[in-house]
């Protein structure tokens, strides 16, 4: 964000408004408070809320003693209300002024903290009004799979598929009068008839071949086989236009013919893992069926090559969800289709099933999927098939057997993030203390964390973790030291040397100092804010 401060000082001159709030908050500002006007600025469009400044004009900079630990704050507001705020610290005239940028709310998603749709009214926040709720949800338009087919009825569906319908339905409810209810009052049941009317929903769940090429030839899915990515016909393809309860089974089984074990052992063990995990493949068909946009004429592919699974629906991600919330954010395009495979059990709810295709893949040392290339106009998922790392996939199954735990989706995630050595984002953070409560992961130097020196241990490589461990104190004596050796002739005050490990604490960096001067290789003249480093 990086406000400047003649944007700040031309904000100064605003008047208050939906999008711009200031408050003074001297001492302090609660963290309620603050959450409450994030989550109203939100959804009112987004906007900034500065503190260290009066809100009567004409405007005095009083500055600001809120939220010292910045990076804590913007973590605490990404756990709580899943939107990422920016906060910018500027100093005037020796006084702090903190600048919150916050983002506007998701198309057709109102943001809310403890059950309630924050907004302002003057100077209060309220809970918002039901007409302005409406309006919000409603901006997401109509839902295209609960509209009526007015060329259908029930005689477009396939018996057999309405049946396994009914029969698993019945498993997941336990109500077993629904297997003495005509087809009729059953889709009546699952408002997959409404006014005696088809809707598109029954078409895309159970019609039949020929009433779906006459009534809905976009909802069908076209898989082939490619044995390599070279250009040219696919070795094998399939078309399935017909309901889901129809053509789900055929399309796993296609699937499998080409679906090779990769074998590896551990002692006298023997672990054979699938390249495509089955669950990962039927989540990741039930979301495309779920979340494409069938008002579009495109058909989904499914495309399996050796190593690598491709799946490509027509119409973007669904509204209000992107590639940072995925995981965390449902917004079911179908909502009707949603209902009825949650009646049956085929997905839950709650979810997309995004996080079971992450656990997956990551339990199975697998790279997590992949949704790179998803644009406004088509969502593409890859799905790589090879196990990139045996011994951790290994590691994490010793784990949950010695410590009787069960790891979240975000706990896979997180150890995934830090095997690969990758950043772990704000909202994640919060899993961190029981991962270090496990003994699964460790802290390695200031922000640096590394897999716990079990893993290592298991692994047989025992050196790297104390490389990985090491080297980092390692590199930061060298920078010190080559600083120090730089500016020989007017030494270097401990005030520089902080400059040079900006992410060390000044007693981090003293002790790194102490080493050097014990190892002879620098020395210090003065004594406290007045010494100065020199070569020894």
């Amino acid at each position: 964000m990086n406000t400047t401060l003649g944007q700040l000082r031309h904000l100064l001159t605003q008047s208050e408004n939906e999008h711009l709030e200031f408050k003074s908050a001297r001492n302090n500002f609660e963290a309620e408070n603050l959450f409450k006007y994030c989550v109203a600025l939100s959804n009112e469009g987004g906007g900034k809320l500065i503190l260290g400044v009066t809100d009567k004009r004409p405007r005095d900079i009083v500055g600001t003693g809120a939220f010292d630990q910045i990076e804590r704050t913007k973590q605490g507001i990404a756990e709580r209300l899943n939107i990422r705020v920016d906060v910018d610290e500027i100093e005037v005239d020796q006084k702090r002024i903190l600048v919150f940028e916050i983002p506007p709310r998701p198309l057709g998603m109102p943001i809310q903290y403890k059950g309630a749709y924050w907004m302002r009214a003057g100077e209060s926040l309220v809970p918002m009004t039901p007409d302005m709720l409406r309006r919000i949800l409603d901006e997401t338009g109509p839902d295209y799979s609960v509209e009526i087919c007015p060329s259908a009825n029930v005689s477009h569906l396939e018996s057999s598929a309405i049946e396994e319908f009914r029969e698993m339905w019945v498993r997941k409810s336990g109500n077993v009068n629904l297997r003495s209810f005509t087809h009729h009052q059953l889709l009546v049941d699952a408002e997959l008839i409404i006014d005696d009317q088809l809707t598109y929903a029954a078409l895309i769940l159970f019609g039949s071949r020929s009433a779906l090429g006459k009534l809905l030839p976009q909802a069908e899915v076209i898989f082939e086989y490619r044995s390599s990515e070279a250009s040219g016909p696919a070795q094998k393809r399939v078309e399935f236009r017909e309901g889901l309860f129809l053509f789900q089974g055929k399309l796993l089984n296609e699937i499998n013919l080409r679906n090779d074990t990769q074998h590896f052992q551990e002692g006298l063990f023997v672990w054979d893992i699938p390249t495509f995990n089955e669950t990962v493949i039927r989540e990741s068909l039930l979301n495309a069926v779920c979340h494409r946009d069938y008002r579009l004429s495109g058909s989904v592919f499914v495309r399996q090559y050796p190593r690598k699974l491709v799946i490509e629906s027509p119409g973007g991600l669904p509204t209000g969800v992107n590639l940072d919330n995925i995981l965390w954010r449902q917004s079911p395009r179908n909502r009707r289709i949603a209902e009825s495979l949650s009646k049956c059990g085929l997905v839950e709810r709650s979810g997309q099933g995004v996080n079971l295709m992450f656990e997956e893949s990551i339990k199975e040392g697998k790279s997590i999927p992949d949704f790179s290339g998803t644009d406004d106009h088509l969502v593409k998922l890859t799905l790589q098939g090879e196990i990139r790392d045996k011994r951790f996939l290994q590691f994490l199954e010793k784990i949950g057997k010695e410590k009787q735990t069960s790891f979240t989706t975000d706990d896979f995630l997180v150890l995934d993030l830090i095997h690969r050595e990758v950043k772990i984002p704000g909202n994640l953070k919060g899993r961190l203390p029981l991962l270090f409560d496990q003994g699964v992961i460790e802290k390695a130097g200031r922000g640096k964390i590394l897999l716990s020196r079990k893993f290592y241990k298991f692994i047989g490589k025992k050196g790297s973790y104390t490389r990985k461990i090491g080297l980092d104190r390692r590199t930061n004596k060298q920078l010190l030291l080559k600083h120090i050796e730089d500016n020989t002739n007017e030494g270097s005050p401990l005030r520089d040397l902080m400059q040079v490990l900006p992410s060390l604490t000044k007693s981090q960096v003293q002790s790194l100092l102490r080493e050097l001067k014990s190892e002879n290789k620098i020395k210090v003249e003065g004594h406290t804010r007045a010494g100065k480093w020199y070569p020894a």
